[in-house]
């Protein structure tokens, strides 16, 4: 959008002038989702690799007469569809909170006369008069201010209100704390920097760890299947020269080596993650959020509100030796129950704050704040006919004003020397990140009325100094954090100071502090190199929180973001896990994918474990899906090659996978190993390759040995051969969960009962179906007596053999 042409005059803009500005430059409201954006969400991911991989088995599956397997895999594309769709309609809810933020009305000077109307309506030039309780409705530049305060937390992270004078920049969404101004408008709608931020909400938000995972799984089941698919369809083509009977064989173990219940596994497992959060007041708006934040291993964090309480408190009120005092507490707190004007946050905390008790005394008289002084003075009497001055102000005000200063009970004189140590005493306080005032008192005669030259040979009772404090678990839960493995990085706006203060309470590092200023400076790869070895970042503005969060993330981190402001919005959203507070405002509570009904960051650290045990169990499918179903898949394609008639039919290969997969739906109820907690995990696609390839062909070994025993034991005919591979397949398959579901002793790391019942049933059933009278219509006969027994063997020397080889493994390739 162009910026204004004309220079608003005190009579602001005609009507006439207002509408060509209306219809030049839109209305003042912020940028709008794109159309259609669910569904381009929906069609991006669906276009995944393993969901077209998922929508061809199910399609197969119908045709080959498989209707439970069909409907099952298709409710699993569904199920992530509607996860899709709702993640897809919350951001656009929470754009529609940001822009509907502001959708109030406004004072606005049209014709020469001041006249409220819709924010919407705002135009660059006009004139518009602000009071306490407005909210500002665009950006732009005071021309005039009296005793003017805004609240800029949520935009700036500033905790204290900001004053404002004639010059002074205005920012839409912020709000009047106090005092009057006019400003003229500079930028409206998406222009303003709400604007800016409210249109990256309506962005499609980056990658998070958890897509970028599925999708890289997604290519290497694709790569397998299409090798593998192909070779078998082209052997059996050839020498069985029966194109149909190929096709159908080479789809089902196309159907076969997907993992079509990796949806169900995930949605269940992190789904019981999220009821066990419930549980502890933490509500997880994004089921994928619980994996990405046991991957997280970077949490950025506002101050204000998060590592804080969002309130300043009374730290400390020292005598002129920094040593506590009641002394100044207490006339601190007459002046700031007895003082009739604008109470101010550092009045609400010193009234909050222990103080003796003030009941006893009367006002008489009042000299109110203002800005030139920057000081309030009350008048009070204790009752016995004693007056007292009370100065409370900024200390670069009082200072001046006083000729004495009281030390144990005793006031004297302020000479130089003295001077000299108070203005010390406030310098190393503001350095320390204190905000300070002065408190100082007189006594004086009684009379009706008293003025600003009453404030004269004052006595220096002390300094108050103020802060927002940190909460009282974030020293331990920073610390628990970073033993298991993350590290804790502060993005704030508020100042240096301030920050470096809160921080050093906390336990981070403040030896090196990055400024806002400095982050614009910096190109990307020279922003994520900083990034990374800077704790602390202070005065940043939302894009440039936004920047290090993406900064971060190119370096292969996978970054989590606490926030609670307009500010930490975009940040939210462009983190791997947005994480935001009961009392946030909208617009943070939108973008978060968790959110903590209660202020203790603490349950961040349940969080990352409940994350990684979501993702133990998650892997523990993914390896032995991949791995076992590798292993049959290359010995569908040795036995194309060897034997003369199909190794198993299409049916037996989709029944076969379908009570695998059975067995394996209580994984989300197991137990995960501890080497699983203690430290970030990723999706690893070239460890997952490495296991297939490792582990899979054991199980073809097994399969050939399989091939072995049937034809020259048994002689066996296709039919009962199919029947004996059939049985082995899926035994050793499905029971090898209880050898490669832990990466130590099996023994030692029971499965959970229904994991165990589970598995025991799937392969009780499979062994049995010969047995029924369904045998012949699935193309099965009864195996013989001594072929269990031959099973029983090779499924012991399987199981111990894999667990050697995943031993030697692990060592081999640690995670």
């Amino acid at each position: 959008m162009p910026g204004p042409d004309r220079q608003g005059t005190s009579e602001g803009l005609t009507s006439a002038e207002a509408a060509e500005r209306l219809r030049r430059y839109g209305p003042n409201e912020l940028a709008l989702a794109r159309r259609f954006e669910t569904v381009r969400r929906i069609a991006g991911w669906l276009a995944s690799p393993l969901i077209l991989i998922l929508l061809l088995a199910s399609v197969v599956s119908a045709v080959l007469g498989q209707a439970v397997s069909s409907v099952v895999i298709g409710l699993m594309v569904v199920l992530g569809a509607a996860l899709n769709v709702v993640q897809a309609y919350r951001s656009e809810v929470a754009a529609r909170r940001l822009r509907e933020r502001v959708g109030q009305r406004a004072t606005v000077v049209r014709d020469g006369v001041a006249r409220e109307i819709p924010a919407a309506l705002v135009v660059p030039d006009d004139i518009i008069h602000l009071a306490a309780g407005d909210l500002v409705p665009a950006d732009g530049a005071l021309t005039a201010a009296k005793d003017l305060f805004l609240n800029e937390a949520a935009l700036t992270g500033e905790s204290l209100p900001a004053e404002k004078h004639a010059g002074g920049r205005l920012f839409r969404g912020t709000s009047v704390v106090s005092g009057v101004g006019v400003a003229r408008v500079e930028a409206t709608g998406a222009a303003t920097e709400l604007g800016r931020i409210a249109a990256h909400l309506t962005g499609r938000p980056p990658e998070t760890e958890f897509e970028r995972g599925t999708r890289q799984f997604g290519f290497l089941i694709l790569q397998v299947v299409v090798f593998l698919v192909l070779f078998v369809f082209l052997v059996n083509a050839v020498l069985r020269h029966d194109l149909l009977e190929s096709f159908l064989f080479s789809v089902a173990l196309a159907v076969g080596l997907t993992p079509e219940l990796l949806p169900m596994i995930v949605s269940i497992t992190l789904a019981s993650g999220a009821v066990r959060m419930a549980k502890k007041k933490v509500i997880v708006k994004q089921l994928a959020a619980i994996e990405n934040f046991g991957s997280m291993d970077i949490l950025c964090s506002d101050k204000t509100g998060t590592l804080t309480a969002g309130e300043i408190a009374v730290d400390r009120h020292v005598n002129l030796r920094g040593e506590s005092d009641e002394t100044v507490i207490r006339l601190a707190a007459l002046n700031s129950v007895y003082q009739t004007g604008l109470r101010s946050p550092m009045d609400d905390a010193i009234l909050r704050h222990e103080h003796p008790a003030v009941a006893g005394y009367a006002r008489i008289d009042e000299i109110p704040f203002d800005f030139d002084r920057r000081r309030v003075s009350v008048v009070v009497t204790d009752g016995g006919g004693e007056c007292l001055v009370i100065v409370k102000g900024a200390p670069e005000s009082v200072l001046p004003a006083c000729t004495h200063v009281e030390l144990d009970g005793v006031a004297k004189e302020l000479d130089t020397a003295l001077l000299e140590h108070a203005q010390t005493l406030f310098r190393r306080l503001s350095g320390d990140g204190f905000r300070v005032l002065a408190v100082a008192y007189r006594p004086v005669e009684r009379r009706t009325a008293y003025a600003v030259s009453d404030e004269c040979d004052l006595t220096l009772a002390g300094f108050a100094a103020f802060l927002d404090p940190a909460r009282d678990d974030v020293a331990a839960t920073i610390a628990a954090l970073r033993a298991d493995g993350v590290t804790v990085k502060i993005l704030t706006g508020d100042n240096e100071l301030v920050t470096q203060r809160i921080c050093a309470t906390v336990g981070l590092a403040t030896d090196a502090i990055v400024l806002g200023a400095e982050v614009d400076r910096m190109s990307d790869p020279a922003l994520a190199a900083i990034a990374e070895r800077t704790t602390v970042f202070a005065r940043v503005s939302p894009m440039q929180k936004n920047r290090i969060i993406l900064a971060l993330r190119s370096r292969g981190h996978v970054v989590g973001c606490v926030g609670d402001g307009i500010n930490d919005a975009p940040a939210l959203r462009s983190a791997d896990v947005g994480i935001s507070v009961d009392n946030a405002v909208d617009v943070a509570r939108d973008a978060a994918d968790i959110i903590l009904l209660e202020k203790r960051l603490s349950v961040l650290h349940d969080g990352v474990v409940e994350g990684r045990r979501a993702f133990g169990n998650i892997m523990k499918y993914v390896l032995m899906g991949t791995s076992s179903n590798f292993g049959n898949m290359l010995s569908m394609a040795g036995a194309a090659l060897l034997l003369p008639f199909l190794p198993m039919l299409p049916l037996q290969i989709l029944l076969n996978n379908l009570l695998y997969d059975l067995s394996q739906v209580a994984i989300p109820s197991d137990r995960v190993d501890r080497s699983y907690l203690v430290k970030p995990r990723h999706w690893n696609v070239a460890f997952i390759r490495r296991y297939m390839l490792v582990l899979g062909p054991i199980s073809s070994a097994y399969d050939f040995l399989t091939f072995a025993v049937m034809l020259g034991v048994f002689h066996a005919g296709p039919t009962l051969f199919r029947t004996g591979w059939f049985v082995e397949s899926l035994a050793t398959q499905t029971l090898v969960i209880f050898v490669i579901r832990t990466a130590g002793r099996p023994w030692a790391h029971p499965p959970s009962r229904a994991l165990t019942v589970g598995v025991t049933a799937s392969v009780a059933t499979g062994v049995a179906l010969p047995f029924t009278p369904l045998a012949g219509w699935l193309g099965f006969a009864p195996l013989p007596p001594m072929f269990f027994g031959a099973l029983l063997v090779m499924i012991a020397a399987y199981l111990g053999l894999v667990e050697v080889v995943k031993r030697w493994f692990y060592r081999r390739y640690p995670v």
